[in-house]
């Protein structure tokens, strides 16, 4: 089963689960160069230019998350992407999923913009910049 967090929630439940993982899925550039929640693990799941599902993301997430009982948050730019690639984690025996709507950066507002109506960012949860 996926559940779906708030950011806040999703903090709140990091917090209070010390083996919790936090996967941020989006792609490399937008890890870097938008930012990202402090001590999330980048694995992503879908990549520029061509947008094709990263064929290494289950073997990077087995690699890295061995028990399957462990709880799994995914995050992306607005929710989307982490709830497919929840999918997919689920489809392989993982049992505890969460997707973080609103993503990093939220949905988008009344001019197309992104970062003014929610997300981790906007909600001033623990992120850094590298």
């Amino acid at each position: 089963m996926i559940d779906n967090l708030t950011p806040q929630e999703a903090w709140d439940f990091l917090q209070t689960n010390t083996d919790a993982i936090l996967v941020d899925v989006r792609t490399k550039m937008e890890h870097g160069f938008v930012g990202h929640p402090t001590n999330a693990i980048h694995i992503a799941w879908k990549e520029a230019p061509d947008w094709q599902i990263n064929p290494k993301f289950i073997v990077d997430i087995e690699r890295i998350i061995t028990n399957k009982n462990t709880p799994i948050l995914l995050l992306c730019r607005s929710g989307q992407r982490s709830l497919d690639a929840a999918k997919v984690l689920e489809d392989i025996g993982y049992k505890k999923l969460i997707n973080i709507i609103d993503g990093f950066e939220g949905p988008l507002d009344q001019n197309n913009h992104r970062g003014n109506l929610g997300g981790w960012r906007f909600d001033n949860l623990p992120w850094t910049q590298s």
